[in-house]
């Protein structure tokens, strides 16, 4: 019930929900692509109308300040029934109530939950700063009551497609520069486009993006901030909902009864909570000496026209860096660092050897420039009793013994056993997962070290260069950066003294603990890597389409998983898979050809065999003198 005056830009005066429909309906550059639409379909330019006048009905948002109140009433309690603290750095949200008087802001939050939106808008709330948009996705709006009530909150709904439909383009893009340039209140919007199911950050999604940037390019506002937020959890609220779906599981469809079933969930403990609001990036100021705006000047706004490729890249480069500001501002936490040690240690390993190995991960990981949550007033084995606990589901202390559950069976496996150590497994891979960015360079470094033919510096950067790109779906990278991101790996490497250089040769220090923790970091992804080209390999007179593939690598690494030739859980996943099948299209190793009934993958035969020939090299043991 407190008193609400939020920070707005420039002190305009919030339009109602109904009025902003209007101003987007009339505008001219709707109005014309009305008329532009009427031409080419033959259709009256009334009906087109009434089409865009509905299509704007189901997306527009109806924020209302009652709802406002009553959503932030509701979240207080559920938030306090499931999360330990949530913590806010309070500077952000000063940057942030500065920038919002300024200018138009673009809030871009990572995501791993379905809570990260409802997050920010509570935050928002509780420090008068203005309620925010939200770019949902259109299956929310069909939920009963949730959908209308999130409508109220905020939410505007749009489809996950559209891709080809000009007017659903044409009224979106209105709608969403009409609120920019009127500073209606701070657009909010996921730039990975869906919810991270393995802790890995989702290369971009470019679409919205480049509609917020373009009132900026055309000149119709000063500026613009886009402003990244990260978000990390202690523990995901769907994580086992997300493993299911890696495991194959469909994906089930967002429903107000899916909602209360998943009441029982208000029990248990989900941890922390952190939340760091990054410094606002002005696109001017990004743009400047880049993109020539002029070139906006000479073509009609309301006209369909495809970004230039200097803008194309420049919007690209942005999303990559902004994604890589999220990854910075992430908050570790010591269950991360457990989960990241267990793995490599299948399937148990002694308490107190964990003790030791989480002290010294804990000072790498401050070290490689990692953030991490730990408490100052408890002992490491206090802290590490703590987050086993509050994972329970997934590991366990067993007679002074750390466990990974149903990872100590001895019998024979069946399909059934394999299934539900790969939940397990990848439950804890989500965890470990938030660790890659951190330690992908130096990592990437021990690998090359490893598949290279000789010591020397060439050869070393040239395999460096080949994994980067294999495992560019794995980690985020900016492309162009692959001599800089080189050395970086080799400089954090030669700081804790695991390689030796000379001006023309590299050398991992024998026996070298950092050396061998990253390789580890990386040998389940390669391992996976391994085994889908094998796959392709045994496939490599058949086409097939995505799904096909991940059926059928699923299959293939499953028999494998049974008779005992690999545990390599990762390559069970839909998402590494995924993953293998867009690096070995962008590496040559398969080509897609589209077709009316969908995309078709054909194996190269050729680059098949060399990436085999390659990726065997990485499974030789190092000689003693390199490791």
């Amino acid at each position: 019930m407190k008193s609400f005056a939020p920070v707005i830009y420039q002190n305009l005066t919030p339009c109602h929900p109904s009025a902003l429909k209007t101003i987007v309906m009339e505008s001219d550059n709707l109005q014309q692509a009305i008329r532009q639409i009427s031409v080419e379909s033959g259709e009256p330019f009334s009906v087109i109308q009434k089409q865009a006048s509905r299509i704007l009905d189901e997306m527009g948002h109806n924020l209302k300040l009652g709802a406002i109140r009553l959503f932030a009433l509701s979240l207080s309690k559920i938030f306090k029934r499931l999360y330990s603290k949530v913590f806010v750095n309070l500077e952000g949200i000063q940057r942030l109530g500065k920038a919002i008087q300024e200018h138009p802001v673009v809030l871009m939050p990572s995501h791993r939950s379905y809570v990260d939106f409802l997050l920010i808008s509570y935050i928002m709330f509780i420090y008068d700063l203005a309620i925010p948009v939200i770019a949902a996705g259109e299956d929310l709006s069909r939920m009963k009551f949730v959908g209308p009530f999130l409508r109220m909150s905020g939410a505007f709904y749009i489809r996950r497609t559209f891709h080809g439909d000009k007017l659903y383009w044409a009224v979106f893009s209105e709608y969403v520069t009409t609120m920019l340039r009127s500073g209606y209140a701070p657009i909010e919007f996921f730039i990975e486009g869906q919810r991270s199911r393995t802790g890995k950050t989702i290369h971009p999604k470019l679409g919205l993006l480049n509609v917020v940037a373009e009132p900026f390019f055309r000149g119709e506002v000063y500026d613009l901030y886009l402003v990244p937020i990260s978000i990390s959890y202690e523990k995901i609220l769907e994580e086992s909902f997300h493993v299911q779906e890696l495991l194959g599981a469909q994906k089930s469809k967002e429903s107000t009864s899916g909602l209360i079933k998943a009441r029982k969930l208000l029990k248990d403990n989900f941890g922390n909570i952190h939340i760091y609001i990054g410094h606002p990036v002005s696109l001017r100021s990004m743009a400047s000496g880049i993109i020539n705006r002029s070139q906006y000047n000479l073509t009609p706004r309301h006209s369909f026209q495809r970004p230039s490729e200097d803008v194309l890249k420049f919007i690209s480069e942005t999303a990559y860096k902004l994604e890589l500001q999220q990854i910075a501002n992430m908050v570790l936490s010591p269950g991360d660092l457990i989960a990241t040690i267990l793995l490599q240690n299948l399937p148990v390993l002694n308490y107190n050897l964990l003790v030791e190995k989480i002290y010294w991960l804990r000072n790498l990981t401050e070290e490689f420039g990692g953030c991490l949550d730990w408490p100052e007033n408890k002992s490491i084995d206090e802290v590490v009793q703590s987050s086993v606990s509050l994972h329970s589901n997934i590991m366990a202390i067993v007679d002074s013994q750390i466990i990974l559950l149903e990872h100590n069976i001895t019998e024979d496996m069946t399909e059934e056993m394999v299934t539900k150590q790969a939940f397990t497994f990848l439950i804890g891979a989500s965890y470990r997962n938030k660790m890659i960015n951190i330690i992908i360079r130096p990592a990437l470094v021990v690998l090359a070290c490893r598949t290279a033919q000789s010591f020397q510096k060439d050869d070393i950067h040239r395999s460096f260069c080949f994994m980067r790109n294999l495992f560019s779906k794995e980690c985020i990278l900016l492309d162009g950066y692959e001599e800089q991101d080189f050395e970086e790996g080799c400089l954090l490497l030669a700081k804790f003294n695991a390689i030796s250089r000379t001006p023309y040769e590299i050398f991992i220090t024998e026996n070298n603990s950092v050396a061998q923790f990253l390789y580890g970091m990386l040998y389940s992804i390669l391992e996976g890597y391994q085994l889908a080209c094998t796959y392709v390999k045994q496939n490599i007179a058949e086409s097939f389409t995505e799904k096909q593939y991940i059926a059928g690598a699923r299959s293939f690494v499953l028999e494998q998983i049974l008779k005992g030739a690999t545990k390599c859980y990762d390559a069970l996943s839909s998402d590494l898979l995924r993953n293998t099948l867009a690096s070995f299209g962008q590496l040559g190793i398969v080509k897609a050809k589209k077709l009316s009934s969908g995309t078709f993958f054909s194996p190269d035969a050729k680059s098949v065999i060399q990436a085999i020939a390659t990726l065997e090299v990485s499974s030789r043991k190092f000689p003693a003198s390199r490791l």
